[in-house]
C-alpha cells in the first residue's frame, strides 16, 4: 500500500458541464482527469470510449494504453 500511496494524489474534480448524458457517473471520471491534468483516460466504458478524447485527453481501452507506455516503445 505504501508504494501505491507514493505515486497517487487526490484531486478535487473540476467543474464541467454534463457530457455523458446516458451515465452521469462518467462525467466524474472526466472531471477528475481534467483536474489532475491527466495524459490519458483508460476505461472499458463504452460511453467514455465513444468520446475518444475529452479536453485534449485521449480516452482509450487498457490494451491501447499499454502500447502508449514509454517502456513499451
Amino acid at each position: 500500500m505504501q508504494r501505491y500511496l507514493a505515486v497517487v494524489r487526490t484531486v478535487v474534480p473540476a467543474p464541467i458541464a454534463p457530457v455523458v448524458l446516458a451515465d452521469s457517473d462518467d462525467d466524474h471520471v472526466l472531471a477528475c482527469a481534467v483536474a489532475a491534468g491527466a495524459d490519458l483516460i483508460v476505461s472499458g466504458d463504452s460511453d467514455l470510449l465513444g468520446l475518444e478524447t475529452y479536453e485534449g485527453i485521449p480516452i482509450v481501452a487498457a490494451a491501447e494504453a499499454l502500447t502508449r507506455l514509454p517502456w513499451r516503445q
